[in-house]
């Protein structure tokens, strides 16, 4: 008996912890007539929920550019701390807060490492109990040579700032 009851302790203490846990991302693929220039990433997210107001999660981020024939790499590690401060049945408004480590390397170069760290707001649409998508606009920080950024700090709210993804929840 003690061990039915051992094994349905466990077995519900792992549901509520899945619970917790949301795992999504990003997918672009751009190409620049222009500049002759195609770059395509790829950010898994995890994350995870310590009660509805505060989460902590992390991006890992892949990034490949091909531009006039030279081609580039990039990887970026990007945890951060997420609040969420308001809170409807479909909507939740929220920003993270966190920091970014990048590497990147162009071809016949040397590798680039960078650093951000700031805050980026944002809005989540629940579509059922378990799917949501997201959008974050915006940076507000400062940025030293970060998956090809510019350096220096500020704020900047403009479309090239504009992602979207999306969140399953366990």
């Amino acid at each position: 008996m003690k061990k039915i009851g051992l094994f349905l302790f466990v077995v519900l203490a792992t549901l509520s912890v899945k619970a917790q846990v949301y795992m999504g991302g990003e997918i672009s693929l751009w190409h620049n007539d222009d500049a002759d220039a195609t770059t395509f990433a790829l950010s898994p997210e995890v994350g995870y929920n310590f009660n509805e107001k505060w989460a902590v999660g992390g991006n890992l981020t892949f990034l490949h550019q091909e531009k006039e024939d030279i081609s580039s790499n990039g990887f970026a590690l990007a945890p951060y701390a997420r609040y969420s401060y308001y809170e409807n049945k479909v909507v939740r408004l929220f920003i993270d807060g966190g920091l970014g480590f990048s590497t990147y390397k162009v071809e016949d170069s040397d590798n680039i490492n960078g650093f951000e760290i700031g805050f980026r707001p944002g809005i989540a649409v629940k579509l059922n109990k378990h799917f949501s998508l997201l959008a974050k606009c915006g940076f507000l920080g400062y940025r030293d040579d970060y998956m090809y950024g510019e350096n220096g700090y500020g704020f900047s709210f403009t479309s090239e700032d504009l992602s979207f993804g999306f969140h399953y929840e366990f």
